[in-house]
């Protein structure tokens, strides 16, 4: 170890030096043998979309070998979309919660595992990978209100069960608030239509420009199809309560950020003041330092005219524009905003000014009702509650305000659906509550990220399976995500158990009708870094993907992609990082420091992930080092009495 140090044989107050030989020899009356338990690893836990992200990183290392004729870039992107259709565009924009959980922080640096996912994405677009048509049609169809990524997710995974999937959504243009909400230097327009397109060839029907509620009736659904679900994202910004928040430029950053994605606003104001702490924030300040601002521009092109969809600006223009003052508030610490602290680095690099703890009090207008500055006072939240600083109120000079504190869902023509929040509920199902046959899911429950909605979309798609089947809900798994599956692998390499015959005898450790030796705690278990044996893994830098950043003077016009993709070397070796948390990953520890050469490998014909070695209990004494020296936890001191 490099770093630090991660594995300790001996703690403080162990004072008597024991030798490994005596353990062996103390521990044969244990009467406890290894099995092998497979665990969910921590960053699969994390992952809202519950991706097997470990699988598919094996997979990239070459640890995991494809099926015959296939190569490990497909295999990869094989395993991957089980869970997430969209590898490209996740591996760009998702703040990477999976990264937060990883093991490999508990040694130096996580795997940089949306660098990987970006790889895997790329390369199956850049091949032309496509989903294939499901084998059967079960004749059944289902409305999808909502064409972004979890409309899209859910079309995905009801086409994979047979189902019809007709796709109604209002914009000319498929993506939703991926589309239409996240710049096109952080999601590229031809990823997202690709990722989108391999979807639509599955048979998935699209009717665009379709509002239900206006266009078409529920009623008329109810007819025509067999289930709805409602994925209609939170296109609503929330407006800024204090007074004089409906000042015409005080705009939401959901209207902002849609006014630049539809290409009708080309620059901004001088000043822009935004508040909020989320993703939405910062992609409205990153945008406004790219915009800039037009001296003297002419009152019609007033960013709040446009934003409002009142007129749109002349491309032309942009060529005199000057860089904005562009400043984000925000109510508690800097260091307790929700995004992600990279988000919050890249801004400061590009000019933005960041102040944490101020909260809007009011908003000062103009004898025309247009705000001119922003009214806030500072807070203290040291006792863990936000109290104001008495005295401590100033004005913030401002041509543009934009409030990103939350969304809500535009339900007109959906009021039987809302909550009172502007949102839908929902049960854990994802069904709608006295509503059979209608089901939800994505930001139109709870705004979040958008592989959040993706995670929904999987569990709505199984619910409503279940539904057109007449099938009850099975209580969904505590780890609820996409496992990997010993016996579909064993089933890949036609290694699978022969089928059971009570003839055949009980309890007999020889029998090819079971799998031995090994239990599946993965839906009910994460495995911690301390069931790992941390001390294998040498310090291993990350192999980053080169950011193509700016700096304040030279943010105006730039909108280059920010992240150049990893190459193929790189993308195994951030690969090989991963620490196959729960699952064996063929170290060979566990046969090499075996005494007894009760630890064996597995025939190679007979060998597949999850079955790379075994034990011979007749030698085997239960001295416990196979289980010291595993690096991933995957053995355990389970048989015996």
């Amino acid at each position: 170890m490099e770093d630090k140090l991660t594995f300790r044989r001996y703690h403080d107050g162990e004072e008597n030096y024991q030798r490994w030989s005596e353990d062996i020899f103390n521990e044969d009356t244990s009467y406890k043998c290894p099995t092998y338990v497979h665990k969910t690893p921590p960053c699969q836990g994390s992952c809202p979309s519950g991706e097997d992200i470990r699988g598919w990183l094996q997979i990239v290392r070459g640890i995991e070998k494809p099926a015959e004729g296939m190569s490990w870039q497909e295999y990869a992107f094989r395993r991957s979309t089980t869970a997430n259709p969209f590898p490209s565009m996740m591996g760009r924009v998702c703040p990477a919660p999976c990264q937060e959980g990883c093991n490999r922080n508990e040694v130096e640096d996580f795997v940089g595992i949306n660098s990987v996912e970006q790889f895997i994405g790329d390369h199956a677009l850049d091949k032309g990978f496509g989903f294939e048509k499901p084998a059967q049609e079960t004749g059944k169809k289902v409305a999808i209100i909502g064409g972004g990524v979890a409309g899209m997710a859910a079309a995905y995974q009801l086409r994979r069960r047979g189902h019809g999937a007709t796709i109604f959504d209002e914009r000319a243009e498929l993506g939703g608030m991926s589309r239409y909400g996240i710049p096109g230097y952080r999601m590229p327009r031809d990823i997202m239509d690709g990722e989108n397109r391999r979807i639509i060839d599955m048979g998935v029907e699209v009717r665009m420009n379709t509002r239900v509620g206006r266009d078409i009736s529920f009623e008329q659904l109810e007819q025509d199809y067999d289930a709805i679900l409602l994925a209609i994202g939170a296109q609503q910004g929330r407006t800024l309560n204090v007074p004089g928040g409906d000042a015409p430029n005080c705009v939401s950053g959901v209207a902002f950020l849609a006014a630049f994605n539809e290409e009708r606003m080309h620059f901004t104001a001088e000043k822009v003041v935004v508040i909020g702490g989320g993703d939405t924030a910062m992609d409205v300040i990153s945008v406004a330092r790219r915009l800039g601002h037009i001296r003297n521009s002419h009152e019609n092109d007033r960013p709040e005219s446009i934003i409002r969809n009142l007129t749109a600006h002349d491309v032309a223009a942009t060529a005199s524009r000057e860089g904005s003052d562009v400043l984000l508030i925000y109510r508690r610490p800097i260091e307790q905003m929700p995004a992600a602290e990279h988000e919050v680095v890249t801004a400061e690099q590009e000019g933005v000014r960041i102040r944490g703890s101020l909260a809007p009090v009011e908003l000062v207008l103009d004898k025309d009702g247009r705000a001119t500055a922003l009214r806030v006072i500072e807070v203290d939240w040291s006792d863990g509650k936000m109290t104001p600083k008495e005295g401590s109120e100033f004005d913030i000079e401002c041509d543009l305000v934009v409030p990103a504190v939350g969304q809500s869902g535009d339900l007109s023509g959906l009021e039987q659906f809302d909550n009172g929040r502007g949102l839908i509920d929902a049960d854990k199902y994802y069904q709608i509550p006295d509503k059979p046959g209608y089901f939800v899911c994505g930001d139109i429950v709870r705004p979040h990220l958008l592989t959040t909605a993706i995670g929904q979309a999987s569990i709505a798609a199984d619910s409503i399976d279940r539904y057109l089947d007449s099938e009850e809900n099975d209580k969904r798994p505590k780890v609820d995500v996409h496992h990997f599956q010993l016996l579909d692998k064993l089933r890949e390499a036609h290694l699978a158990p022969e089928a059971y015959s009570q003839t055949q005898g009980w309890g007999t450790d020889a029998a090819d009708y079971a799998v031995h030796n090994y239990e599946d705690r993965s839906q009910q278990e994460i495995i911690p870094h301390d069931e790992l044996y941390l001390g294998h893994f040498p310090f291993t830098p990350r192999n980053h993907r080169i950011e193509t950043g700016v700096n304040a003077d030279e943010v105006l016009g730039s909108f280059k992609e920010r992240f150049q993709g990893l190459a193929e070397s790189e993308a195994q070796a951030e690969a090989g990082r991963c620490m196959s948390c729960g699952l064996c990953f063929e170290c060979d520890n566990c046969v090499i420091y075996c005494p007894q050469d009760a630890v064996l490998r597995t025939p190679p014909k007979e060998a597949t992930m999850g079955r790379y070695v075994y034990t011979d209990y007749d030698r085997c004494i239960g001295c416990h080092i196979c289980a010291e020296v595993c690096p991933t936890g995957y053995i355990k001191m389970g048989l015996g009495a």
